[in-house]
């Protein structure tokens, strides 16, 4: 299992189309694309899982300090790469654990073919297998575009997300056809993560005068539906 190695700042702000471009242009200017992102963006798609009470739902409603969540995830729906993640959050800090899946082993663990996961060899996979022992299950996919800058002092990342939509509880995540929706009124996220320190330069390059840093869940947002 890998993992970042200590827990991460972050910020999130919902921004709108001006600010999109005016950040855009400066963080082209100081930060480099990422390396992955081809013609500087991606598609992301996620599954995420969730108890049948909805307690991972529930926790990021409530703001529950210490809280995990389970998601499934790729990049341009290339079911060539998965990747199972578990993401933490503590006093406002989070950190991310994640192992490879192959698609067939995706398959499986959307029908709930889960035996497998305890002799995987993999620590995420097995703790997988024993959430899913007590509850937690597939629930929605979710489906965003991702713009993603980096800068190497402070190991910095700065993504701008947009165009996220929602497959409602559909769990047909291998499915590049999967049917999804606009989830609601989402509009667009500007995220910035950091290790012990944000370099002033990027500091100045994301300020969004007037706006607010906020808790913005996908999973939450897409969850609006029901």
């Amino acid at each position: 299992m890998s993992e970042e190695k200590q827990y991460r700042h972050e910020w999130k702000h919902i921004i709108n189309t001006g600010d999109l471009y005016t950040i855009r242009s400066r963080l082209r200017a100081v930060m480099t694309p990422d390396p992955h992102a081809e013609g500087g963006k991606y598609l992301i798609r996620s599954l995420y899982f969730d108890t049948l009470s909805d307690r991972a739902l529930r926790e990021k409603i409530d703001g529950v300090n210490r809280r995990e969540k389970f998601r499934i995830r790729c990049y341009n729906l290339d079911y060539s790469v998965i990747h199972l993640e578990k993401k933490s959050r503590l006093n406002g800090l989070g950190t991310k654990y994640s192992a490879d899946l192959t698609a067939e082993e995706t398959r499986k663990i959307i029908e709930g073919d889960i035996a497998w996961m305890r002799d995987s060899g993999r620590p995420l996979v097995q703790e997988l297998y024993s959430r899913m022992l007590t509850g937690l299950r597939p629930k929605t996919i979710v489906d965003y575009t991702r713009e993603p800058f980096l800068y190497g002092p402070g190991n910095v990342r700065v993504t701008l997300d947009y165009d996220i939509r929602t497959a409602l509880q559909s769990t047909d995540f291998l499915n590049p056809d999967c049917v999804t929706i606009p989830a609601g009124d989402a509009g667009i996220i500007l995220e910035v993560k950091w290790d012990a320190f944000l370099p002033d330069i990027i500091r100045a390059a994301v300020q969004t005068p007037g706006r607010q840093a906020t808790a913005f869940s996908k999973y939450a947002q897409s969850r609006i539906y029901g």
